[in-house]
């Protein structure tokens, strides 16, 4: 698309949205309009619509969760509230940030809904767009850390795709967080949570408050304050954690990097080392075989691993174990990650969100939105790690070689852990100001807005982090010793200390710049009602910056460091987006409405400075097509097919190389190689929109004022999915291991590195029933008794992530990055007497079977299904007067840990963070005082 084009329909679009502006200016000269029926009902705009409506049923499956339901189960962060919906599948959360790896999106907590990715749920906080999360990766979305809890009114969830609607990212469904609009008086909320194992506490303080009445006064302004602070959370806080214990179930999974060092020799080198056993039988060191000789070996063919200071490795509490069949091997030592690290970062979030709104006349009015949101989240990792090949000159000291014979230059590595814990601050700042208008000018309702939305995050290293040359230079001078393991630490402490570096950092900024606005009116009456017709506009501009500290520029942090300088490298990314959608929502009869709604979205092309290259200019056109029927007033039917898109991120088509390692232990079926491999990761300037289409068949009934339901088919089919080949499809398939292009291989078969590309490559198909019952009794003698059940059955989930590739059946199974359980429900049993309510809640995930990757677990852990996951928890409230109200709760009821899993993803292996609460049984109070 030429630059023309994009002009063109810029101006296009700024003439609809200055359209606006000249109707109310010729609204000022019309006579005010006939008073209306006082008894007419309001109109209500539904997620998923852009026509208000009198009945809060669409042709659109949407899920609302209000304000008292939230409170009820006891959860007070966005991404809490995430993990009870039973469509959200795979959402990233902070245990799965928790990672040795550097880098990337620590910090970022975002929605999946239907597993379709976090780049496929739009999140949007009153109807209109927040900025993505800054720091670039492979997910692109809100940072749920950026909702401002304590001022959700509701959250309304369309399980539908709504592209047609809203534009990019929306194939999944949307998430609309709904804050007050017009509030009056004071409330303030006070919350404290406690673990029963200790660890993982929280404690919550919000206050609101808001003057001014719209229809009396002309204006309302209000604001609400969110504060949270949450606890770390130690693995040795945690018996499952220990009852789990990764060297007894996935020894292959543990570290190979240990204290004291593993040493990997030449086989010259284990020849010197037996012999001088074998002539020096009273000095030598000696190893396990009965001659003292040493016989390495272990998971890795051809492994000559041995540890001179394996006496030392003595295994729990100490995370340094022996285990023939871990990476150490028979010789070595090897270290439980898992148990050195923490499970649950320390937090603490704050957020200010306020609104203005002045009532210009009885039809109009305009209105300010402000938010501040902080979230500051420090991680604590497993001390880091660090290898020192031949080409170094690195010897053994002299004390060791002389038990040992080994002279010459060696190949080892080992765990920094006089360093302590790899520690790192993740800072989420969110910013966003809308300014706009609302009402109704000349028969059209409008709302227009010009809106800015930011967010930085500085990802910056802590403790634990180190010079690696100054490393190098002290093992050489003997000023620090890795081989050995001291009674006195001390010395080696203080070494560390001596050589840490402070002030690393990423530093990302995205912001989104958006003027938008619609209208809608009737068109002419239909037997069902007013044909209604919504057009509206959207102008965006996206900009992106990245950079990096000096410390960090010198790629001299240990563990922090970059293969790539251009990785590094300053980047400043922007493009244009602009839309026009229209929609009809037509009720042909007063049993039958129909829904049309049609999107054209255009992206003007990205330049990038490093490479001088600039994306192409990317269009689409997206349908959506709903229709209801409503035979009896008990019984409704609705049905919806649409298509859908995503534009290429920023950072899929120009994120500069990234040198790493897998995220999973994988196993090479050549060489029988078992380990976290090395591999470089490209973007694609190249990339085209992921493309999908979607349908929903359902019914939803209400026989009585106490009994309602619905039932809703899905199904989505996704094309061009822009991915990477899965780790774990590229080892389970031969003509990707045996591809050069794809696995590089030295000459005796191993690994040299993996090279996976941004493409459009990948599909998914999916498939499911949504289910949803509320029951409710009359009051009696004994109270309200109601019972609530909300489930999703996931019938289909195939996917493919190479076209050479056929579509793997990932459904009741762990395939490459998440489980997809076939049945996910939440129960409510609730019961109210007067100003007391007692509510029971149930969450349910299917087991499944477990991703039993070939040599990563021992045989007992192995081939094996994932148990089902259920918790229960108990809340309960007491209204003393009509201001103050107490609520307490227990919640994971009978204390139920994570369901053990062999996965291989996370580095929280034994257990699966991207569902599982590691705390434990919890107990909650929260005071809640209004003055209105």
């Amino acid at each position: 698309m030429s630059h023309t084009s994009l002009h063109r329909l810029s101006l296009l679009c700024q003439a609809s949205l200055l359209a606006l502006a000249a109707s109310q200016v010729q609204a000022q000269a019309q006579a005010p309009a006939p008073a209306q029926d006082s008894q007419k009902l309001e109109r209500v705009e539904i997620t998923g619509s852009s026509i208000k409506r009198l009945d809060g049923e669409t042709p659109l499956p949407v899920e609302v969760i209000k304000r008292g339901d939230i409170d009820k189960i006891g959860v007070t962060t966005a991404a809490e509230l995430l993990q009870k919906l039973t469509a959200n599948v795979g959402g990233l959360t902070d245990g799965a940030s928790i990672s040795d790896q550097s880098g990337g999106q620590r910090g970022f907590n975002g929605a999946n809904l239907r597993g379709l990715g976090v780049s496929s749920t739009l999140v949007l906080l009153n109807g209109r767009r927040l900025a993505n999360f800054a720091s670039p990766g492979d997910d692109a979305g809100v940072d749920l850390n950026s909702i401002p809890a304590g001022a959700i009114q509701r959250v309304e969830v369309l399980k539908d795709g709504a592209s047609a609607i809203y534009g990019t990212d929306a194939m999944g469904g949307v998430i609309n967080f709904i804050t007050r609009k017009d509030y009056q008086g004071a409330d303030i909320s006070v919350y404290a949570l406690d673990t029963d194992q200790g660890g993982g506490g929280k404690k919550t303080l919000t206050v609101g408050g808001g003057i001014g009445d719209l229809k009396k006064d002309g204006f309302n302004a209000f604001a609400t304050l969110d504060l949270q602070k949450l606890d770390a959370l130690d693995a040795s806080q945690r018996k499952f954690i220990r009852e789990y214990s990764l060297p007894t179930s996935l020894p292959p999974q543990a570290s190979s990097n240990s204290f004291p060092a593993n040493v990997d020799l030449s086989s010259a080198q284990l020849t010197a080392l037996n012999n001088f056993v074998r002539a020096n039988p009273s000095t030598a060191l000696k190893g396990t075989n009965p001659d003292g000789t040493w016989n390495p070996g272990g998971p890795n063919s051809g492994s000559r691993r041995v540890n001179f200071g394996k006496g030392s490795c003595t295994g729990a509490p100490n995370p340094n174990f022996v285990d023939g069949t871990s990476l150490g091997g028979r010789e070595g030592c090897s270290y439980d990650y898992v148990a050195g690290s923490q499970i649950y970062p320390k937090a603490d979030k704050q957020s200010v969100m306020g609104r203005v709104s002045f009532q210009l006349d009885e039809d109009n009015q305009l209105f300010a939105e402000g938010l501040l949101a902080k979230a500051q989240t420090d991680y604590a990792a497993s001390p880091a790690t660090a290898r020192f090949r031949t080409s170094s000159g690195i010897t053994l000291p002299t004390s060791l070689q002389a038990v040992t014979g080994v002279t010459g230059p060696v190949d080892f590595r080992f765990r920094l852990e006089d360093a302590g814990y790899r520690t790192s601050r993740v800072e989420s700042d969110a910013s966003r100001l809308v300014l706009g208008a609302t009402g109704t000018l000349a028969g059209w309702d409008y709302d227009t807005a010009l809106s800015q939305s930011v967010n930085k995050a500085k990802d910056t290293d802590l403790s634990g982090w180190v010079s690696l040359s100054r490393l190098e230079s002290g093992i050489k001078s003997g000023a620090y010793n890795p081989f050995v393991n001291p009674s006195d630490r001390s010395a080696g402490k203080a070494f560390m200390e001596s050589i840490r570096l402070d002030g690393a950092a990423r530093i990302s900024k995205g912001t989104s710049t958006s003027l938008d606005g619609k209208l809608t009116r009737a068109l002419t009456q239909l037997d069902g009602g007013d044909l209604m017709l919504a057009m509206g506009a959207e102008l965006r501009k996206e900009k992106t910056e990245f950079h990096a500290t000096d410390v960090l520029k010198a790629n001299d942090v240990n563990n922090d460091r970059s293969s790539s300088g251009e990785l590094l490298q300053d980047t400043h990314h922007s493009r244009n987006v602009a839309g026009l959608f229209a929609e009809l929502s037509a009720p042909i009869s007063r049993q039958l409405e129909a829904q049309f709604a049609l999107r054209h979205d255009r992206y003007d092309g990205v330049y990038d400075a490093a490479s001088k290259k600039t994306s192409p200019d990317l269009s689409t056109t997206n349908p959506k097509l709903g229709i209801s029927w409503k035979p009896v007033k008990q019984l409704l039917a609705r049905a919806s097919y649409g298509t859908g898109f995503r534009a290429p991120t920023v950072s899929e088509m120009f994120l500069p190389l990234r040198s790493g390692i897998t995220a999973s232990f994988v196993r090479d079926p050549v060489s029988e190689e078992v380990g976290q491999l090395p591999i470089d990761r490209y973007s694609n300037p190249e990339l085209k929109p992921e493309k999908s289409k979607q349908a929903s068949l359902g019914v939803v009934f209400e026989p009585s004022r106490n009994l309602s339901g619905s039932l809703d088919f899905w199904t989505i089919r996704k094309t061009d999915i822009i991915s990477q080949i899965g780790e774990e499809t590229i080892f389970i398939t031969p003509a990707l291991y045996n591809d050069p292009k794809v696995v590089k291989r030295d000459a005796d078969g191993f690994v040299e590195y993996i090279s996976v590309k941004k493409e459009n490559r990948g599909k998914l198909n999916t498939s499911g029933l949504d289910i949803s019952l509320n029951v409710r009794t009359d009051a009696t003698d004994l109270g309200r008794f109601g019972a609530g059940l909300n489930g999703t059955l996931v019938t289909e989930y195939k996917f493919s992530t190479d076209p050479r590739s056929p579509l793997v059946d990932g459904l009741g199974k762990f395939k490459d990055d998440k489980a997809v359980q076939r049945w996910r429900h939440k129960i409510n049993l609730d019961w109210d007497y007067g100003p007391v309510s007692l509510t029971v809640t149930n969450t349910y995930l299917a087991g499944y079977r477990d991703q039993n990757v070939e040599g990563l677990a021992a045989p007992a852990y192995d081939k094996r299904d994932v148990e089902a996951y259920s918790l229960w928890d108990l809340t309960g409230s007491y209204r003393f007067s009509p201001q103050l109200r107490v609520r307490a709760g227990v919640l994971n009821l009978l204390d139920t840990a994570p369901p053990f899993t062999n996965q291989s993803r996370y580095f929280q292996v034994t257990w699966d963070p991207t569902y599982g609460d590691p705390r434990g049984r919890s107990f909650f109070v929260s005071l809640n005082y209004a003055l209105k």
